[in-house]
């Protein structure tokens, strides 16, 4: 212990929120340094990644639906949990390289923040992963927490802190109190399915196959869980089924907000459901303290005047809510011999 205290001042110890379409890498006294799309290039049929170890992130991304047939692009989490075992490994080696650069001499600690619903064997495959890619030491926190403490809750305080965490995967739905969580959901319906619901919403309305990253540029220019700004339209490209030839059409934001009401709708429900396991005290100051909305899904114009019509609470988007997660990962490392006996590590016996 004392051992690792001591290698703790010379190595360069960070937090990784490990999302399902973005990774975000922070490091203890330098904040937030990288924010990567989770994807990784690899040559087909193999696990060899392209260029050296290096089509990672926004360079792998670039490759998505556009690849070769010898290449493949990967995003190796779905749902916030490791889909592919390997191609993450590789993932978090590239993104401690990049955070740490090459030179290092002793391997850094690691927090993680992890769904708050994963299984006990999603958390191994986590620690192993990250332990392979060259961590030191590794801990687990759940995402909520980490969420909770990066948007400046007051979540160690005797009163009800809520955060609603709308990831890529995932959406983390947690009520804490006194540094803990006392009520919490996770569902799987998250910044993903606001992107089928729109290709499948191209594929039945225009008969348009569209990509993924034409699905995420449309939710973002034009997308909204409720009228929020007027009405405008975008033009959008794909390849027409009918023809099999490239097309283009144009749509409206009103139908993409209605292509949208089914996964605005689980995550409402979600919110719902864990105001009502609350305890009364907790609910109670849940009225003045209200909710507070993180996470890439929080940027989804509306999302917070839904929320608000569905519960009458106050309801609060967090300050830059895409990193929120990874400033709290970063607090747990200034304050980790203080707080890590509270975190799951690789030491424990899952």
């Amino acid at each position: 212990m004392l051992l690792d205290k001591i290698l703790g001042w010379f190595s360069v110890d960070m937090g990784i929120d490990l999302g399902t379409c973005n990774t975000l890498v922070s490091v203890r006294g330098e904040g937030v340094l990288l924010n990567e799309p989770s994807v990784v290039a690899v040559k087909r049929g193999t696990n060899r990644v392209l260029n050296n170890g290096n089509a990672v992130g926004w360079q792998a991304k670039e490759m998505l639906g556009k690849t070769p047939g010898s290449i493949s692009a990967i995003r190796p989490l779905k749902d916030g949990v490791i889909s592919d075992f390997e191609i993450t490994e590789a993932m978090l080696s590239y993104f401690i390289r990049k955070a740490t650069g090459r030179s290092r001499l002793i391997s850094p600690r690691v927090v993680i923040a992890v769904p708050s619903g994963i299984t006990a064997v999603e958390k191994r495959a986590v620690l192993d992963s990250a332990e392979r890619a060259g961590a030191r030491r590794v801990y687990l926190v759940e995402e909520p927490m980490a969420a909770g403490i990066g948007a400046g809750l007051p979540i160690v305080e005797p009163t009800a802190s809520m955060v609603v965490d709308i990831g890529g995967g995932t959406t983390e739905v947690a009520i804490m109190s006194l540094a803990d969580i006392a009520t919490c959901e996770s569902v799987r319906v998250a910044g993903d399915d606001f992107d089928e619901a729109i290709i499948q919403h191209m594929k039945k309305t225009y008969n348009l196959t569209v990509g993924e990253q034409t699905a995420e540029r449309i939710k973002i220019e034009i997308g909204s869980a409720a009228k929020v700004t007027d009405d405008t339209t975008l033009e959008v490209r794909g390849r027409d089924n009918t023809t099999g030839l490239p097309g283009r059409t144009e749509v409206t934001s009103e139908e993409i907000r209605e292509a949208l009401q089914d996964p605005v709708r689980s995550i409402v429900d979600a919110v719902k459901r864990t105001l009502d396991r609350a305890e009364p005290e907790l609910a109670a100051d849940l009225i003045d303290n209200g909710i507070c909305l993180v996470g890439g899904g929080a940027l989804l114009r509306g999302i917070d005047v839904v929320i608000n019509q569905e519960t009458k609470l106050d309801v609060s988007i967090a300050d830059d809510p895409l990193t929120c997660v990874a400033r709290g990962t970063s607090t747990y490392l200034e304050n980790l011999e203080e707080w890590k006996s509270t975190m799951e590590s690789d030491m424990d016996d899952l």
